[in-house]
């Protein structure tokens, strides 16, 4: 029994690895990224090709050439957000842990002995923008405020040294 419990977390964990977790509104701009990219972009591209055929023989025809190099970057673009679709994981703000951080959680920490105060929003690794205060669960930061509470001191290693936060408020982000 115990071996069959073991066998059946480490299959957990082997599916778990092959999914990006996503935010439903990551999920959601994918999903927009997605339609724009098969129902705009392709029929503009295509346009672009046609007309390079039109200007001759397309053996010397740097138009034509471009054009059919930007329409393989589109399918190869394309092609990556179907992949990633299919194997997302979203995760619902609403089902999080309301007392821990985790992923769809907004965590307000302060830098120990500094006193600044700085609040992110805990998104999946694709959907992380620092600068719009959303970080990466699997960020040095990230990892370190996972699953903790509120009076939860953390210490983080950056390449600028470590740094002591504490956490001062975990919410759900809306």
């Amino acid at each position: 029994m115990k071996l069959l419990n073991t066998a059946l977390i480490l299959f957990q964990l082997m599916s778990e690895k092959n999914q990006e977790l996503l935010t439903p509104e990551g999920y959601r701009k994918l999903q927009e990224e997605l339609a724009y990219l098969t129902e705009t972009r392709r029929k503009e591209v295509a346009d672009r090709i046609r007309q390079a055929r039109e200007f001759g023989d397309i053996s010397e025809n740097s138009e034509y050439d471009d054009a059919k190099n930007e329409q393989g970057l589109l399918e190869r673009r394309i092609s990556e957000i179907q992949r990633r679709l299919r194997s997302a994981k979203v995760v619902e703000p609403s089902n999080a842990n309301k007392d821990s951080v985790d992923l769809g959680s907004r965590v307000t920490l302060r830098v120990v002995g500094e006193g600044k105060e700085r609040t992110f929003e805990i998104v999946g690794a694709n959907e992380s923008d620092p600068t719009s205060g959303k970080l990466s669960h699997s960020s040095p930061v990230g990892r370190a405020v996972l699953k903790r509470r509120v009076g939860d001191k953390v210490v983080v290693s950056t390449p600028r040294g470590a740094t002591e936060y504490e956490i001062v408020n975990v919410e759900v982000a809306s």
